[in-house]
């Protein structure tokens, strides 16, 4: 399995915010995402799935991606993916999906370097992933945890220039 591993993109941070759940990506972090996906479309990427986050910032993150990649299928929210979220229960719904999936996740730090912390390492490393970055994980293994290799780590600046 492919798992590529995306941060949201930069949400709006001011005193009239209607909470955390709810703050919508700025028209920069817009922006950044659109970049992004135009670099994954150049790739050539094909996902088979999309999860995200419910928390605002990271759906609107995810659509963005989608429809830049004519994404057809439907995105799911999993709960599993807010930030105080159960990493076990998101590994339980990756090992229902195919061997050979494509899937993109959006969510939150630390959540995700944690995720990948514990699939790429025994000994717990971090990694410190920047918003609107991108990891890719060839996952091995879903269950307890997921395990697998890191392939890639990039910036949103190594994304805007693949295209």
């Amino acid at each position: 399995m492919d798992l590529f591993i995306l941060r949201h993109g930069e949400a709006g941070r001011h005193s009239l915010s209607p909470g955390d759940s709810k703050r919508p990506l700025t028209s920069e972090g817009r922006q950044e995402i659109a970049d992004l996906s135009n670099g994954l479309q150049s790739l050539k990427i094909k996902l088979d799935c999309i999860f995200t986050s419910p928390l605002l910032r990271a759906k609107q993150t995810a659509e963005v991606v989608a429809k830049s990649l004519k994404y057809n299928g439907k995105i799911e929210e999993l709960d599993s993916l807010k930030p105080e979220g159960s990493r076990l229960e998101f590994y339980a719904s990756l090992s229902k999906l195919k061997r050979d999936s494509v899937v993109l996740v959006v969510g939150h730090e630390p959540y995700l370097s944690e995720m990948m912390g514990e699939a790429i390492s025994q000994s717990g490393c971090r990694i410190n992933l920047k918003k609107a970055g991108l990891a890719r994980i060839k996952v091995i293994s879903t269950l307890p945890k997921i395990k697998g290799e890191l392939r890639w780590l990039l910036t949103p600046k190594h994304l805007k220039k693949i295209v």
